[in-house]
């Protein structure tokens, strides 16, 4: 395993190219969206994408659904339940489920290391205390130097900005969402 901020001095070749840590986060559309134009993208190139998704856990959301014709280049695997969660008050199974995927982007990295770890909702599950923050940041510190890592979701906590090498703040200027809005098939959801 590799360090990401600084590889040891006599593997380092400046001519690799060297995977960043971006945090997409905000109030704004457009999150998730952002990372998955970098799955696209990079399973273009055939380079192996693994999208791990926190707290979501229903099989109809359109990435879910289009993944089996972007094999064997992206996969998506999810640590949530198929019904919503109530994230102010989180069950026993909500927590146990976002540890699991930490392990799980952990073994990844170890066993079959992706060219882009993508960690979908990382900061939601953060911003409610479903796991520690150090866990977190002890991942990225112990992240394959090549790996591209991209954590979103909203109210990302100010050390995971502070460690990241690329930060996004999505907002929303103007927008026909509200309490009464229904996520549209393939477009929100």
């Amino acid at each position: 395993m590799y360090w990401h901020k600084r590889p040891p001095e006599k593997e380092y070749n400046p001519k690799k190219r060297l995977g960043l840590i971006h945090v997409y986060t905000g109030e704004g559309k457009g999150k998730t969206t952002a990372a998955l134009g970098v799955a696209l993208r990079a399973a273009g190139h055939r380079m192996r994408v693994l999208i791990i998704q926190f707290v979501k856990g229903h099989k109809d959301y359109g990435e879910i659904l289009a993944t089996e014709k972007l094999m064997p280049y992206v996969e998506i695997v999810q640590f949530g339940t198929p019904q919503r969660s109530d994230l102010n008050d989180p069950s026993a199974m909500d927590q146990y489920l976002v540890k699991q995927g930490l392990e799980y982007a952990r073994t990844a990295m170890l066993n079959n290391r992706p060219d882009v770890l993508i960690l979908d909702e990382i900061n939601t599950a953060l911003h409610h205390k479903l796991m520690p923050l150090e866990d977190v940041l002890n991942f990225l510190d112990h992240k394959h130097q090549e790996t591209e890592v991209i954590l979103t979701g909203r109210s990302a906590p100010a050390p995971l900005l502070n460690a990241a090498d690329v930060v996004t703040v999505m907002v929303t200027t103007k927008s026909p969402y509200n309490d009464d809005f229904v996520p549209r098939k393939g477009i929100e959801h």
